[in-house]
């Protein structure tokens, strides 16, 4: 009872750490891939043949967060001045990563596994994400967050109304 008494605290951290993930990814989307990133994250909107993509040092700032959270929470690390919840924020942050990893660029992208969702919710994420990728150049768009997807229709009809008042210039397959 005692063990799970101690463990529940941690395990409601790493669960909101990675929850809270979702948040900084949206945000760093939207406003640094999007905005003075653009250079590394241009790759990812335009055809290539190439395995890795600039785009992809991204995932060496999240790493380097939870890898620098460990540290924050470890005594090896830090002596008595660790911060014992610094790892468990640090795990959630790695959760995080692997979850992305593996929607955006498994199941979204295909880069490791070829699956094509025909329905529920991995499909509602795959369409959001193909709306996200139907602008051309870093204006406009939608769905900016990576394990959350809102309904495709609404993304859609928000594309449309970006390209009628000018805001994002979108392919022609929307």
């Amino acid at each position: 009872m005692q063990f799970m008494a101690d463990i529940m605290p941690k395990i409601l951290i790493v669960l909101a750490a990675a929850m809270a993930m979702e948040v900084v990814a949206w945000g760093s989307h939207k406003y640094i891939m999007h905005g003075f990133g653009w250079a590394w994250h241009r790759d990812h909107h335009e055809p290539h043949d190439h395995v890795l993509e600039r785009n992809d040092l991204f995932g060496l700032f999240g790493a380097a967060l939870s890898i620098a959270l460990f540290a924050i929470g470890s005594p090896l690390v830090m002596g008595a001045s660790a911060w014992d919840p610094g790892t468990w924020i640090g795990l959630g942050v790695l959760v995080y990563g692997l979850v992305y990893t593996l929607i955006h660029d498994g199941l979204v992208h295909q880069r490791f596994f070829k699956y094509i969702p025909k329905q529920g919710y991995a499909k509602r994420l795959v369409q959001a994400h193909k709306l996200h990728h139907a602008t051309i150049g870093k204006e406009g768009g939608v769905s900016f967050g990576f394990v959350l997807a809102r309904d495709p229709a609404k993304l859609k009809a928000e594309l449309t109304r970006q390209r009628d008042s000018g805001r994002a210039r979108l392919r022609a397959s929307v």
